[in-house]
């Protein structure tokens, strides 16, 4: 333990004296010893401060996580570490971002094992922002983050990251995961158009081989469609890579069934589906989408009936949807005005249902802020993949790839330049 403590003191006046970059050579050379000591070393923490003696912190805290952690152990490295995490300086734990990671995701191990995921989220979302260089910065911390809003059903959470532009991506795996787990976010928050954009990430994404996670964004992404547009296209965009066009249909059976029989619009051929492939859906964890999936065809079902009748009865539209009674009718109806899938109004002394226009004339305050804002963001966006577009063309490496495969196709019957024709 000399050692450890003659660190401990290094570590205390060089951060006196602002002197970190010399810190940070004392600290590279230590790890052996602080491995040697990790299992004694927790007490040592409390010789520094965590705000002051980030970077020493960060590697002393590092070694203790690095070997195998019991549960009582994992207990009291928590709170240490969420400590750390909100205190600690931008600056220092930035000189080194892979041990600050390793802590973080260390971290998120413990709060798990310890069956308490919503300890972990407000630490994590901190860390987050401390290790980004900027908010277009994906980092192997979002889908870590976004797990624990899951386990601890803290949805809301999870949407302060998902409303980021992503532009930069450290390892493909940590997109895949952060589309994945946003997308059951929103879903888990209704919010079904982000959902999809989400989870399309996933499936269109470059792929060499299939992967899990595609898979099961590609089932989800089946149902969320049907809920949220009443349909399913099977066919993937052009920029889906190859592997996934050939084989993600293979995996995914029972939902490509499903949005046949939804196709349909009968909902005994849709309920038929649901209990042949049943016990799939509930080992997929997706038994209760799927319940979603049936309830939107009767919305779908009465969405049809506004475009032929403008009065009907509530008994009528039990009947039309195959709904058991009138009462049922009139829930649905409700819930559907009350999310403004319909617009309607319901005559309770005669049972009547009176189907209206939408009301929206698109020339409220609000509305046109709402219109100004999408334009700015398109703008934005459309200039950002410009600058990128360029940074792109004059990559080395990406100009080194083209000359490559330039060389395999002759362009000498092709013109460079348009021909100008006389008229």
């Amino acid at each position: 333990m000399d050692a450890v403590q003659a660190l401990v003191a290094n570590i205390q006046g060089l951060s006196s004296a602002g002197d970190i970059s010399h810190l940070h050579v004392v600290l590279k050379q230590a790890p052996d010893s602080l491995y040697a000591e990790s299992t004694r070393l927790l007490p040592v923490l409390d010789q520094l401060d965590p705000s002051k003696h980030s970077l020493g912190y960060l590697y002393i805290l590092e070694a203790c996580t690095s070997g195998s952690i019991s549960k009582e152990q994992g207990s009291a490295l928590v709170l240490p570490i969420a400590t750390f995490i909100n205190s600690c300086d931008t600056e220092q734990i930035r000189l080194a971002p892979d041990k600050f990671l390793s802590v973080c995701k260390r971290f998120k191990d413990q709060v798990m094992v310890l069956e308490e995921p919503l300890r972990g989220v407000a630490p994590m979302l901190t860390a987050i922002r401390k290790i980004q260089t900027s908010s277009e910065h994906l980092t192997s911390l979002h889908p870590e983050f976004l797990l624990l809003c899951l386990l601890s059903k803290c949805y809301k959470a999870g949407l302060s990251i998902l409303g980021d532009d992503i532009f930069e991506v450290d390892q493909p795996r940590d997109l895949f995961l952060y589309c994945y787990y946003g997308g059951m976010i929103c879903i888990g928050q209704k919010r079904f158009q982000k959902a999809l954009e989400l989870l399309h990430n996933v499936v269109t994404a470059p792929m060499t081989v299939i992967n899990a996670i595609a898979v099961e964004a590609y089932k989800k992404y089946i149902l969320a469609s049907l809920i949220h547009h009443g349909q399913f296209s099977t066919s993937l965009p052009k920029y889906a890579s190859s592997v996934a066009q050939r084989n993600l249909k293979n995996f995914c059976q029972p939902y490509i069934e499903l949005a046949n029989s939804y196709s349909t619009g009968k909902i005994e051929e849709l309920e038929t589906c649901v209990q042949k492939y049943k016990e799939k859906f509930e080992n997929d964890n997706n038994l209760g989408l799927v319940k979603q999936v049936i309830s939107s065809m009767y919305k779908r079902n009465i969405q049809r009936l506004t475009q032929t009748y403008l009065t009907l009865s509530l008994q009528d539209i039990a009947n039309s949807v195959q709904l058991n009674s009138a009462k049922e009718a009139e829930m649905h109806v409700l819930q559907m005005i009350q999310d403004g899938e319909i617009f309607a109004t319901i005559n309770q002394k005669d049972g009547m249902v009176r189907f209206l226009e939408d009301p929206e004339q698109y020339k409220t305050c609000q509305m046109i802020e709402h219109i100004d804002s999408s334009i700015q963001r398109i703008m934005a966006l459309s200039r950002k993949l410009t600058a990128m577009d360029e940074n792109i063309s004059s990559d080395a490496l990406f100009l080194g790839k083209v000359g490559r495969e330039r060389q395999r196709f002759d362009f000498d019957d092709f013109d460079t330049v348009p021909q100008k024709f006389n008229i």
